[in-house]
């Protein structure tokens, strides 16, 4: 499932062509897509620049390809070392404001093309270091080899690229082994409607449970 498939399926339940999201998932994740519909789309770009909060689990020891489990493991490292300690210390060099350089499995274009297809044909070229911030991150749980985490971040954050750069600075290297976003700015993935009611629920119901323009106004106290 990737989030241009349920725009898709949007299209299809509410029989309208204009339709788009609000931030790209990786089709192993889960949780939160905002969805805009009709005049809504107006606003995509907007509320694609707010924060987003993320839930995830890290593998230590494993580089990938992709920097996540869809990858090729390409590099194996001892873990042995890595205690509670260590890794607190790692997380918190990584917050606040820092350059994050783009994957090579990621939807940033280069002349057109995105780098995902470039990377399919195996080729890697330069990127641009992107600029981003943390504004808050939490290890939830150790059970080597694997850690959960939670992190609060701005638009253009690669999680993905998060792991792995945590894992390099343990010494060991690591991978994104799953990855849940929670929240995008005033949004929780607690109100969220399904997809299986996407599916199945009737127009009317699923028209009762679009917000409005005023209505997200008011939801970022606008």
């Amino acid at each position: 499932m990737t989030s241009h498939d349920v725009v898709a399926i949007v299209r299809q339940r509410l029989g309208t062509q204009k339709v788009g999201h609000c931030g790209t998932l990786d089709p192993f994740a889960t949780g939160l897509l905002l969805i805009v519909i009709g005049r809504g789309t107006k606003i995509q770009d907007l509320l694609m620049s707010e924060d987003k909060e993320y839930v995830g689990t890290m593998r230590l020891g494993e580089s990938t390809s992709s920097q996540d489990r869809d990858g090729k493991v390409v590099e194996t490292r001892d873990y042995s070392q890595v205690n509670e300690n260590a890794l607190r210390a790692a997380f918190a060099k990584f917050h606040g404001d820092f350059y994050q350089l783009p994957p090579m499995v990621s939807a940033v274009k280069k002349d057109g093309v995105p780098l995902y297809k470039l990377a399919r044909e195996g080729k890697v070229i330069a990127r641009e270091p992107r600029f981003v911030h943390v504004y808050a991150h939490e290890v939830q749980a150790v059970r080597l080899p694997d850690v959960d985490f939670r992190v609060i971040c701005s638009k253009g954050f690669y999680v993905r690229t998060y792991a792995h750069e945590i894992g390099e600075e343990l010494g060991c290297g690591a991978h994104l082994r799953a990855l849940r976003r929670t929240k995008s700015g005033r949004f929780s993935v607690d109100r969220a409607t399904t997809l299986d009611e996407l599916k199945s629920a009737s127009p009317d119901y699923l028209a009762a449970k679009i917000l409005s323009l005023p209505d997200v106004s008011r939801m970022r106290g606008a």
